[in-house]
């Protein structure tokens, strides 16, 4: 966890600045020359207010290199160089509405006087641009750069419908100063033609909007859907207007397009309305805005405010939080997975989120629809959420975006409640939910084509069978093929046979396969007919079952043979139902799903088919380990103060020993620690070797 600023000794300090400028530079490279962002926008300024609080603490110790001190990143190599003669500068971020208020209250003061009016405008996140126009013809289009030198994009800004090419009554020199933006719309059908052609999607309108600006070959430009908004200058021969709102529309006169959102404000309380309105019109507008620019408005007053190093004192960019954005919700969607649960997720107008187009959210569940936690506590104040909604969306980091809060004050009337399904959509089986379960779950079971779907998904993932060349895709396509159908695992393994049977319909022949396609994917199946336990009891799809659980239940019965006769043959109340439930980390509820699958008709036979088909690979039982805990089984209970409790669990498993998780007549040793309840009392009364942690270092020769 990185110091506090305050608490930062100077040599700290100095460590702290070197190794912030380092990366923000490698930033500002990635994000300005090679448009491919490697933070977001909120990590970069958190970064970049840390850098500015030292410098503020420690001004001597102000690098000669200090991103406070620059702007946009280097210009690629790959274009022309063209000096600014107005420099592009980057403008001062306001995060909170303090924030505003400062700013509105430094330019009084430095002016001195009462009153000052401003302009509102959206922020545009696009590429920054500067076109030069001389008697009216354009001569010149360059990029921000590093906000002195910037790269020569005149050929491809020529192919942009948006930028007039002559202008009609303008000033002999006129330097045009704007966004380079993509439409919600046109990246979304970029991004399909990417895809069609087997190309990488671009992440969000930004990354495309900057990309295909800044190509070396014009043509490919003219094929992107680019657009414009003005809202500056650069060099002028002669003034546009008196204030900023009089040359913005100026701009318009002249054949550009111009924010239809700016707005005069004159007051800070007029700039934070100004704020909530375009915030609230945010999903709606079509392309991405990430905050709202003020600006004094009048010309004369922002002549005399001038600039800082790198900004000017008479502009701020008031930012968008960037985790949270409004938009509409359009639907409500229902997905089944594999254990039948039913899945509700919003289907959102797309809004970008954190740097990522965001256009769906999940719901959870039909309690936190009703706006109600799984235990009935009230949440997000008691609102439900209905279709047609205004509602925020929250996204941090690889989090799954979801909802997080509903504007009641835009709800239609007429809107209803959301009745969750008591049917499941995908087979018509009724969609029941357990008491004490938060999930509502299909019973059809292997009649669910969802369900057998996504089984398939969870069989042929990562850390279960992980067969290169059967993905998600190929999945849905054999599941559905009446030709070469995959219904259930062990109908993977039969597949290069099966269509070695079939003369005509062959898989190499098929849409998105051919001869090495299909002789690779045959080749990977029969690479996983040997698999370790613990991958084959994970990839089977058991509720409640993950990779760890599968590994310990695995390393608890060592064999496939032993670990199907156990859950066949265990009931609450026997010993082998004790048994499994002494394996570490298995409770009842996970014992009953286990022996819950090996009763079921059909589930039965679909894993008895598929081991057929396999060489099942024993778990490796450590032998001849110089340990005196080597064979027992022990068990921990208590708080251990020593080392954390996975810890002495690996360190025991290290030494030959096998880690169990209730006490039983097998288990030969109980390390208690402060706070043991049943587990030591299990011990004593089984006449177990109890002992404490010390005691257990001891044995364990780890002091």
């Amino acid at each position: 966890m990185e110091k506090a600023v305050e608490d930062l000794d100077q040599a700290q300090a100095k460590a702290e600045l070197a190794r912030l400028a380092q990366v923000l530079a490698a930033a500002n490279t990635a994000y300005h020359t090679l448009d491919a962002p490697e933070l977001s926008d909120a990590e970069y300024d958190a970064l970049k207010r840390r850098n500015a609080a030292i410098e503020a603490r420690f001004p001597e110790l102000k690098r000669a290199d200090s991103p406070s001190d620059q702007v946009g990143g280097a210009v690629s190599s790959g274009f022309g160089k063209v000096a600014h003669r107005v420099k592009m500068l980057s403008l001062e971020n306001a995060f909170a509405e303090s924030d505003v208020a400062e700013f509105d209250e430094r330019v009084k003061k430095f002016l001195g006087i009462a009153e000052v009016s401003y302009t509102a405008e959206p922020k545009i996140d696009g590429l920054s641009l500067n076109l030069r126009y001389e008697t009216g013809v354009l001569v010149q289009a360059a990029t921000r750069g590093d906000g002195k030198v910037g790269e020569d994009v005149t050929d491809n800004v020529r192919t942009m419908a948006d930028i007039p090419q002559t202008l009609p009554d303008a000033p002999d020199l006129l330097e045009v100063r704007g966004e380079v933006y993509m439409s919600h719309a046109d990246f979304a059908e970029l991004n399909a033609r990417q895809a069609a052609r087997g190309d990488k999607p671009f992440a969000n309108p930004r990354n495309a909007a900057a990309g295909s600006l800044r190509q070396l070959d014009a043509n490919i430009t003219a094929a992107r859907p680019l657009r414009f908004f003005a809202y500056a200058w650069g060099a002028l021969s002669q003034p546009l207007g008196l204030t900023q709102i009089a040359s913005i529309e100026a701009f318009n006169r002249l054949g550009f397009q111009i924010n239809p959102l700016t707005m005069l404000c004159h007051t800070p309380d007029d700039l934070i309305a100004q704020y909530r309105k375009i915030e609230t019109l945010r999903a709606t507008l079509g392309y991405d805005i990430d905050g709202v620019v003020y600006k004094v408005n009048d010309l004369a007053l922002q002549e005399r405010l001038g600039f800082r190093s790198t900004t000017p004192r008479w502009a701020i960019a008031h930012k968008f939080p960037a985790e949270l954005a409004w938009t509409r919700l359009l639907a409500i969607d229902i997905q089944v997975g594999r254990t039948g649960a039913l899945s509700p997720v919003a289907r959102l107008q797309p809004v970008t989120v954190g740097g990522v187009v965001v256009s769906n959210a999940t719901l959870h569940n039909e309690d936190y629809i009703a706006g109600r936690d799984s235990k009935g506590a009230i949440i997000r104040e008691g609102k439900d959420i209905r279709m047609g909604d205004w509602v925020q969306v929250y996204r941090a980091g690889d989090v799954i975006p979801k909802v997080a809060d509903i504007d009641l004050s835009q709800r239609d009337t007429t809107a209803q409640p959301y009745a969750f399904p008591t049917i499941c959509p995908e087979c018509g089986s009724p969609a029941q939910r357990e008491e004490g379960d938060s999930v509502r779950r299909c019973t059809g079971g292997l009649i669910c084509p969802a369900q057998g779907v996504e089984r398939l998904n969870h069989f042929v993932a990562r850390g279960a069978f992980d067969i290169e060349g059967l993905g998600k895709k190929q999945v849905e396509m054999f599941f559905a093929d009446p030709d070469l159908p995959v219904r259930q695992p062990a109908d993977i393994f039969t597949l290069s046979a099966r269509d070695a049977a079939n003369p005509f319909k062959k898989l190499k022949n098929r849409d998105g396969f051919g001869e090495k396609s299909a002789t690779n994917l045959f080749a990977a199946i029969e690479a996983r007919r040997r698999i370790p336990l613990d991958r084959l009891i994970f990839s089977l799809g058991i509720r409640h079952v993950g990779e760890v659980t599968a590994a310990v239940i695995a390393r608890h019965y060592t064999t496939w043979p032993a670990f199907e006769a156990a859950v066949t043959l265990a009931e609450p109340g026997n010993a082998a139902w004790e048994d499994l439930l002494s394996a570490d980390g298995v409770g009842a509820v996970l014992a009953h799903s286990l022996t819950e699958a090996f009763r079921n008709p059909a589930e039965r036979a679909a894993i008895e088919a598929l081991a057929a088909q396999l060489t099942i690979l024993p778990v490796e039982v450590r032998a001849n380990i110089a340990s005196d805990i080597a064979g027992k089984t022990v068990v921990f209970t208590g708080t251990l103060e020593k080392m954390t409790r996975a810890e002495a669990k690996a360190r025991a498993e290290s030494l030959g020993a096998k880690v169990a998780g209730s006490v039983s007549a097998k288990t030969d040793l109980v390390i208690a620690g402060p706070g043991a309840g049943s587990k030591a009392k299990d011990a004593e009364r089984l006449g177990v070797t109890l002992i404490d942690e010390d005691a257990w270092i001891a044995l364990a020769g780890l002091a």
